[in-house]
């Protein structure tokens, strides 16, 4: 299986301590140098950084099709545009991405999105972890991710958890 990830997956993984759930699920993940560059952004070590520097089973992939990347570059930042290009170069199976338009351009391009609650959502299914509710907590209260109502409770609904309310 192929993956390409943008860079909001492997922060917000990182920030509630589930990183390593990706190579459970996918075993092997390319990155964009677009990606990687976000992670280091403004002189700052952002989650993830380091578990994707230490991660071998993580490629970083330098894009070879620029002209594509700069028309993306007017509508997404760098990581995404990257993101984007090199999962249509890679003729990836799944691109982890989770911004909405960016989510939007990739499906029309006829990739396979998956955001951040759908990795988990996975790997509730897959038994890698036990219940989906403490970790959309943590990405809504320690990784700072905006996860609307509607999706928290249509996620819960998914994996069969009843969202326990004393949270």
């Amino acid at each position: 299986m192929i993956v390409v990830s943008d860079t909001s997956p492997l922060t917000n993984l990182a920030a509630i301590g589930q990183f390593e759930v990706l190579r459970r699920l996918y075993g092997e993940l390319h990155i964009a140098l677009g990606a990687w560059e976000e992670l280091n952004a403004e002189g700052r070590r952002w989650p993830g950084c380091d578990e994707v520097a230490n991660a071998d089973w993580i490629q970083r992939r330098r894009v070879q099709n620029q002209t594509l990347v700069a028309a993306l570059r007017r509508d997404f930042d760098k990581g995404e545009a990257e993101s984007i290009a090199l999962a249509l170069e890679l003729g990836v199976d799944i691109i982890l991405l989770d911004e909405k338009e960016g989510r939007h351009a990739a499906q029309r391009f006829g990739l396979h999105v998956v955001g951040v609650v759908g990795v988990l959502l996975e790997a509730k299914a897959k038994r890698v972890i036990e219940g989906l509710q403490p970790h959309l907590d943590a990405l809504r209260q320690t990784a700072g991710f905006y996860l609307g109502e509607s999706v928290y409770q249509s996620a819960l609904e998914l994996a069969g958890e009843v969202a326990d309310s004393t949270v």
